[in-house]
């Protein structure tokens, strides 16, 4: 029977050797790579072709959701199992909204990440009890998650970016586009959701969950 292959995306390296040590002993899952932020997580899954992909929310440049959504329209046959200390009932519903098979806590989840692994490479949901709950319930902040909603995949990737004081260039280089183009999706951002100053624009994503302090 063919092993599951798993991409371990987290920017700390004790946690994803963390997560090496407790699936080393699992025969039927093996991890075929590790990244350190969602780019490199995007890339070597194109190369690598896991079946699960465990995904850290808070990473350098492109993050956790961002990672997730361009893994949707990349690398479509992979499974993503967020794993994350976040409990926040806004991750949660965006997650699940953009096709995440699973989330869980790194806090509770320890000796059964292996079944959560198995579960969503088998098709199935996998949600952590504790934030069950947050992600059948109705979404918070109406008003402003549909603003948030509409923005279109890549110009949520440079509302983070930008809210993390990073430059044209920096964004063109992290999503791999031109500066012109980077310019351009700001320029959209800042439209859409009518701000008007990056001030604001930190102060909108801080609230919406997209950058944390």
């Amino acid at each position: 029977m063919p092993r599951i292959r798993v991409l371990v995306a987290d920017d700390h390296a004790l946690v994803r050797e963390g997560v090496r040590a407790l699936l080393r002993s699992c025969e039927d899952i093996e991890v075929v790579g590790e990244a350190a932020d969602g780019r490199e997580a995007v890339e070597k899954a194109r190369h690598l072709e896991p079946d699960v992909v465990l995904m850290d929310i808070a990473m350098p440049g492109l993050g956790g959701l961002e990672a997730t959504l361009a893994l949707q329209r990349e690398c479509p046959r992979a499974r993503v199992l967020v794993l994350t200390q976040y409990e926040d009932r806004e991750y949660v519903a965006r997650f699940m909204k953009v096709g995440a098979a699973g989330y869980v806590l790194k806090k509770t989840v320890g000796a059964d990440l292996p079944a959560a692994i198995r579960a969503v490479q088998r098709g199935g949901l996998v949600l952590d009890p504790e934030v069950a709950r947050a992600a059948v319930s109705e979404p918070a902040g109406e008003a402003a998650a549909g603003s948030y909603e509409s923005l279109t995949d890549r110009e949520k990737q440079v509302l983070k970016l930008v809210a993390e004081g990073r430059s044209n260039k920096e964004i063109a280089d992290v999503l791999a586009i031109s500066v012109k183009t980077a310019m351009t999706h700001r320029a959209h951002v800042m439209q859409k959701l009518d701000l008007h100053d990056r001030t604001a624009l930190v102060k909108f994503a801080l609230r919406e969950g997209v950058i944390r302090l």
